[in-house]
């Protein structure tokens, strides 16, 4: 940090736990390495080609050549998306943070280039969109609702802060500053100044990462503006839709006869009135993300208390068991509360992405297991998903249920893929993935002045000041797969307590903790036991959690998943795929009694499956071509397979389900 503005409010920060340096954790871990190891080694350079358009039968990106065309640097027309730009960006965020814990000189030079292109390509005044800059310079501004200019200068900014950390250069954060002064020249409560706001927010927490930065208090104030004034009466959306002439960017030259849906963009009224996550899942959790941050930086009860409603509604109304938000195609959008379809859902990786930015920022107001839960749920599942085991296929939608047959004779269910693609003309979701899992460090501990905070069970090394104490640990961890977890003290220099909190995790029934081989003496407290003493090196912290398969059933008013049980062990939510158990999936039943049994499989260097004897609807002997029988259909004795929902499609396409009928 270059340092903070004293004119800010920080009178909680110091009490609230932050997350450590990514370059002080150094991730162990032997399955979560693999997933840190794949993005370095082969996801990044994949990307890189594929946003140079050098993927063979992929669809194309179009965004360097957009930046070149910009640049003046080749002739041509903008090609794709109006937020192109922003794969690049998330590119190079990824890059920024996979430099920090792993420098690369090969890798850190095309990024340099990159980031020249991107200079080039800016306006004097500091714009930067290479749609408006390449056709429509003069229309830039005129339709924030569609045309998602904040949304990509907030990605722009987030990968120059990163780059920053990774790397200490300036050259990309400087541009980030020129826009970012650029737009808060423009837009403002100030006499003359715009008093409007993106459709899909992003920028807000990225100016939240500019402010502790460079510690310009105006990029906070200007995070500020934009989060309060969205949703305020007259309403911006509604103003600017009718200078406009009521026309959408989505259907160039005609003329809407329906007003604008407020609810979609989340600017229906102020956010702290907001009572239920609405519209489009990702803009809204980005949103909640930025809302969390100035709660803590300012002091903002109502703003966190909104926070609190909109969690409580999204977890417990709104939100897949898998970690994933998002029940409909139409709009990736939330719909009402226990509305959550399994065969449509829409799921998008950056939904849960976004999830997984608003626990840990809660986590920083205020430290509760159930934050970390949800954000450990969505990363094992629906994140992890998201990417094939070979880094180069990904799925935009991660349903609870596919039929590849529906999916490509149902016009409903085209968005549901039973083979990870490519890559996307909206390739929003495979660089998301790459910038999480290239920060996973960012989300494992968070420190006080007085504690450090243990919430992801990753295996690694840090090294933290604690209470005026250096101190250096190694956690060992074999989850998913065993339920041990060992935290050595290898340094702890000087001497006076300090408190290592760690998380139970609400998936374990029961949860053992020792030190030095005796039961621990801690203080249990939403969720965490702290445990406070004078740490030494050579100090051993043991926790042993419950890894018994568990079944999970819904609400009563989730009518989708009633009468149906999934399958969970550990923070793993499985599923059952066509390979093991044939097809229709939908045939199969787990009576209530059947006993869940742990197998380990050699499958990936070793994945737990569980296994079950089950039930298959089998056709009625008397009419068996029937569509409609009144005879008894037959029951057939089957062994069922459930393997983690995180590796679902990576052997032979075919039907999936997460939730099973109970018999």
């Amino acid at each position: 940090m270059l340092g903070v503005n004293e004119n800010l409010s920080t009178k909680n920060a110091p009490t609230h736990p932050q997350p450590l340096d990514l370059k002080s954790v150094r991730i162990t871990d032997s399955y979560w390495s693999n997933h840190v190891d794949l993005i370095k080694h082969t996801v990044i350079p994949y990307q890189w080609e594929a946003l140079n358009d050098r993927v063979p039968d992929a669809e194309p990106s179009h965004a360097i050549r957009n930046f070149r065309i910009a640049a003046g640097l080749e002739e041509g027309s903008f090609a794709g998306f109006v937020f192109q730009d922003t794969d690049l960006y998330k590119w190079l965020e990824a890059v920024g943070y996979s430099l920090a814990q792993s420098p690369d000189s090969d890798l850190e030079k095309v990024a340099d280039e990159a980031i020249e292109l991107i200079g080039a390509a800016q306006q004097e005044d500091g714009y930067l969109n290479t749609y408006f800059t390449i056709d429509k310079l003069d229309q830039r501004w005129t339709n924030l609702m569609d045309c998602h200019e904040m949304y990509t200068a907030g990605h722009l900014i987030e990968a120059a802060v990163a780059y920053f950390y990774g790397t200490g250069k300036t050259k990309l954060l400087d541009i980030a500053r020129k826009i970012a002064d650029h737009i808060d020249d423009r837009f403002g409560p100030e006499e003359g100044k715009i008093r409007g706001y993106d459709g899909h927010q992003e920028i807000e927490l990225a100016l939240v990462k500019l402010y502790h930065a460079t510690g310009e208090v105006r990029y906070l104030n200007l995070a500020g503006f934009l989060i309060d004034e969205r949703g305020k009466e007259p309403n911006f959306f509604e103003e600017e839709f009718e200078r406009r002439g009521r026309i959408s960017h989505w259907a160039p030259g005609v003329v809407q006869k329906g007003p604008v849906n407020l609810a979609y963009h989340q600017a229906h009224k102020p956010v702290r009135e907001h009572e239920v996550a609405t519209g489009h899942a990702v803009r809204a959790v980005y949103m909640y993300t930025a809302m969390a941050d100035l709660a803590l930086l300012k002091g903002d009860n109502a703003l966190l208390e909104a926070c609190r409603r909109l969690w409580d509604n999204i977890v417990q109304k709104q939100m897949y068991v898998t970690g994933s938000i998002g029940s409909t195609h139409h709009g990736e959008a939330f719909t009402f509360d226990y509305d959550l379809p399994n065969d449509t859902n829409y799921s998008e990786t950056c939904a849960s992405i976004g999830v997984i930015f608003f626990a840990q920022r809660l986590l920083q107001n205020e430290v509760k297991g159930e934050y970390a839960d949800v954000m450990e749920r969505a990363l094992y599942n629906t994140v992890t998903a998201g990417i094939a085991g070979d880094g180069k296929h990904y799925f935009y939608v991660n349903p609870m249920e596919v039929w590849p047959a529906a999916s490509e004779g149902n016009p409903g269910k085209r968005h549901i893929k039973p083979v990870r693609q490519k890559w996307y003309g909206c390739a929003c979701c495979p660089p998301n993935v790459s910038r999480l899992l290239s920060s996973l460090g960012h989300y494992i501990y968070s420190a006080s002045d007085e504690a450090l905070f243990v919430h992801l069970y990753i295996g690694s090394q840090i090294s933290h000041e604690a209470a005026g104490r250096s101190v250096q640990l190694d956690m060992e961890s074999r989850l998913p797969w065993e339920g041990k977890v060992r935290l050595n003290v290898q340094e702890a220099d000087g001497a006076g307590d300090f408190t290592i909190a760690l998380r139970l995790p609400g998936w374990s029934a029961g949860s053992a903790i020792r030190v030095n081989g005796q039961p621990a003496q801690y203080e249990l407290r939403d969720g965490y036991a702290y445990i406070r003493r004078d740490w030494q090196a050579g100090d051993v912290v043991e926790l042993e959690l419950d890894m018994q398969p568990r079944r999970i059933y819904a609400h009563p008013n989730l009518r989708a998943s009633s009468g149906k049980v999934a399958l969970q062990r550990g923070p793993l939510v499985y599923c059952l795929e066509e390979t093991d158990n044939g097809a229709p999936l939908a045939s199969l039943s787990l009576p209530a009694d059947a006993e869940l049994q742990v197998v380990m499989d050699e499958w990936r260097g070793g994945v737990a499956v569980i296994e079950a004897d089950g039930l298959r609807t089998g056709t009625p002997a008397e009419a068996p071509n029937d569509l409609y029988s009144t005879s008894r259909p037959q029951l057939e004795q089957q062994r069922l397979r459930a393997v983690p929902y995180t590796l679902w499609g990576n052997r032979e396409p075919g039907e999936m389900t997460v939730w099973i009928r109970e018999s």
